[in-house]
């Protein structure tokens, strides 16, 4: 409560008079985006009380970008690279946004105090590129990291037996191998040969340079900003100020320096009366309005993070970053049966995760396509349990460097008891039934188990194939054998393959399903609704049954409670590698999954960084 009527007070000294504002807008405007702040692609409820204010999702950004360059009260747009870290194939889009504003008659000036790999992809899209004094570049490419935690395993006294469908499906060798397999290290290297040459083009493209000689740059890799500019890897060396001023000359000195152009007001609430301070206080204490919008609509569904059944419980602190079908599944329902949404685009950003779950949003795919347009658009993932939840549109849009495929599946289970034994524990088991140890850790699959997981593996694995082969049909270039087997992708290989159909962002797909659906003035309506701590509450203590988010948790944000070592050392091991930590905790998850599901379609967990 005092958090809120901090942030109340401090907003009404800042509330302007209608002829100031006026005034600005005959000034002019300067857009400044600053990438400071989480990008996310689902929306989250913004919560004033518990300070998840400040999020933006990346539809949300690349819309306010593309209003800059219609805006004729927009007279430049200035990019301030920070702490939001865009994947690769968001990047990617944001490239063409910006060529979009610099072809509306408008410079682009990206300005940065530090630049590491993906900021300057992104910020070569751009007229100029300034960096501080003393400010470091870090442009020495991509690399990829894997983990494999065999030798901790053997350590401890566990064995892994794990099981995949495919040659190329790699998920598993983290705990059955001390390295790559062969095919994995081919798979890995095409991987990044494809995300590494698109990089190389697009920071050429930019620069107006050869690729050979952006090779050399990035080859060279490490500068100070000095050094960047006599290389001619920026423009520029000079202090925000340095920036401000020189804009200012070129457009007059009251041009307006906006930093939130383009976000949604409180139109309805004036901060400067009391009154409106109370008026929102009721609208909080309220919670949601129930009136939904009957405009005509384009719907985005989106798919993001490992794909999870069931339902979440939610926390006040923020989205948990998982896919449960059950949310997903009925927001693809009430789009099919909304009359007033025209057409469906299911946002996939997701490396996969339950079968069982990725089949329940394959299926409700299936009903929005008997009754309207729907198409795919993929962000930076959308591999294994995330392509088989795309699969089934008819269009599938990816960015060249979306990472993708990944058809197979992975299935096994740890066997424990040598480290108990090492630790003095022992166990007696009592078993009744032939297969009632088929997940206990006691030991590793006999013949008879291992031979019952192969048939249940190859089925699922047989149904996914079907999937795909029964969808793409002739788009497939190849034998759905020599794409399978776990081969992970890029966009642009997934395009040459037939895997995907265009390479293109997520306004590109809205238009295009726009089009399918032959409508031209229609809002995007994102479904499910996203909710704030105030929603959770009331729909909690309201007992609302239509609300398929679950029982309001406080724990639920801080994941499952556990004592083991490794989540013990996590704050400590985060900072000093955080990149690592990463890849452990993505390789943690995934072992949780195979525990619930028993089979599983997930990506290997390889960590591609700057």
């Amino acid at each position: 409560m005092r958090r809120l009527c901090l942030l109340l007070v401090l907003a009404l000294p800042f509330a302007q008079p209608p002829l100031a504002r006026a005034a600005e807008e005959e000034a002019g405007t300067i857009a400044v985006f600053p990438l400071d702040r989480p990008v996310t692609e689902a929306p989250t409820g913004e919560d004033i009380l518990l300070g998840s204010v400040g999020s933006e999702t990346f539809h949300d950004l690349v819309t306010r970008m593309k209003k800059a360059a219609k805006d004729d009260q927009v007279k430049a747009v200035v990019l301030l690279p920070g702490a939001a870290t865009l994947g690769y194939a968001q990047i990617e889009e944001m490239r063409g946004v910006i060529a979009g504003i610099r072809k509306a008659g408008k410079k682009v000036h990206v300005h940065a105090d530090s630049i590491m790999m993906r900021d300057y992809v992104l910020a070569c899209g751009a007229d100029s590129i300034s960096v501080v004094p003393e400010g470091i570049l870090v442009v020495y490419g991509i690399r990829g990291e894997a983990p494999y935690v065999r030798g901790l395993l053997d350590w401890i006294g566990v064995t892994p037996d794990f099981m995949t469908c495919g040659d190329y499906k790699s998920a598993a060798e983290m705990f059955m191998r001390s390295g790559p397999s062969k095919q994995a290290e081919e798979m890995n290297n095409w991987l990044l040969d494809s995300l590494f040459d698109t990089c190389v083009r697009l920071i050429a493209e930019g620069r107006g340079v050869a690729p050979e000689k952006a090779r050399e740059w990035v080859d060279a890799g490490l500068y100070t900003a000095a050094r960047a500019k006599e290389a001619g890897i920026i423009d520029a060396v000079q202090f925000r100020q340095d920036l401000v001023k020189s804009l200012k000359t070129e457009f007059g000195e009251k041009v307006k320096f906006d930093r939130k152009y383009g976000k949604k007001k409180r139109d309805e609430i004036d901060l400067s009366s009391p009154l409106g301070v109370f008026k929102l206080w009721a609208e909080i204490l309220q919670g949601p309005s129930k009136k939904k919008s009957t405009k005509t609509a384009v719907a985005i569904v989106y798919v993001e993070g490992p794909i999870m059944p069931g339902k979440p419980e939610p926390s006040p602190f923020g989205s948990d970053g998982v896919a449960y079908s059950e949310p997903i599944r009925k927001a693809l329902d009430e789009a099919a049966d909304d009359d007033s949404i025209k057409a469906v685009v299911l946002r996939v950003d997701s490396p996969g995760g339950s079968a069982t779950a990725s089949e329940i949003i394959l299926d409700a795919t299936r009903r929005v396509k008997d009754k309207k347009p729907l198409i795919v658009s993929m962000g930076n993932v959308a591999g294994s349990g995330g392509y088989y939840v795309a699969c089934g549109s008819d269009t599938i849009f990816a960015d060249a460097n979306t990472i993708t495929a990944s058809i197979g599946v992975v299935s096994g289970k740890f066997a424990t008891t040598d480290m108990w034994n090492k630790i003095g524990i022992t166990w007696h088991t009592y078993d009744r039934g032939a297969n009632s140890g088929l997940f206990s850790s006691r030991k590793v699959f006999s013949d008879a188990e291992r031979k019952q997981m192969r048939a249940l593996m190859d089925e699922i694995y047989g149904d996914f194939k079907g999937h795909v082969v029964a969808i793409r049909g002739e788009r497939l270039k190849k034998q759905i054998d020599q794409i399978a087997g776990g081969r992970v992708f890029t966009g642009r290989q997934a395009l040459d393959l037939g895997l995907v159909d265009k390479i293109g962002g997520l306004d590109d797909a809205i238009a295009h399903v726009a089009k399918q659906a032959k409508i031209e003035d229609y809002e995007i309506r994102v479904l499910p609704k996203p909710k704030t701590f105030i929603d959770l509450l009331l729909a909690d203590l309201g007992g609302d049954e239509d609300d398929e988010t679950g029982t309001l948790s406080l724990s639920s944000a801080w994941g499952p409670r556990t004592t083991s070592l490794f989540h013990a050392a996590m704050p400590y091991l985060e900072g000093l590698d955080p990149e690592r930590v990463r890849a452990i905790e993505a390789a943690f998850q995934r072992l949780s999954m195979i525990e619930k599901e028993g089979v599983i379609l997930a990506m290997p967990p390889i960590e591609i960084c700057d």
